[in-house]
């Protein structure tokens, strides 16, 4: 069984940065895909970035430019960087592993005022 802990969520001004961490209880796989996704109330969970090995990534049209997925294998850890937030960006941030099965975090609340 996977735990995925992620971190770094808070509240924070509109143009402001958070960095959001998912740290795995397992040994991760360069090549298993990780992701954020995330979730605002009354919306359906959507994709924000992903990463595979090392040079796939993909995102979301809406955070192009602004947000960062990296991974460090060494510390079974990705991390999302978050630049210029916008209120928009609230929500709820889950953590994704994919393997033989779809592994998520729990969650970590973000909110971007104003």
């Amino acid at each position: 069984q996977v735990q995925l802990v992620e971190s770094g969520g808070g509240l924070v001004q509109a143009g402001g940065s958070l960095r959001l961490s998912c740290t795995a209880s397992v040994r991760i796989f360069n090549f298993n895909p990780m992701g954020w996704y995330r979730q605002a109330p009354g919306k359906q969970r959507e994709l924000v970035a992903s990463i595979r090995g090392t040079t796939d990534l993909n995102y979301a049209d809406s955070v192009k430019g602004r947000f960062i997925i990296s991974k460090d294998t060494a510390k079974n850890t990705i991390y999302l960087q978050m630049n210029s937030l916008k209120p928009e960006d609230t929500a709820v941030y889950y953590c994704q592993y994919g393997g033989l099965k779809i592994y998520w975090g729990q969650g970590t609340q973000v909110t971007v005022s104003s």
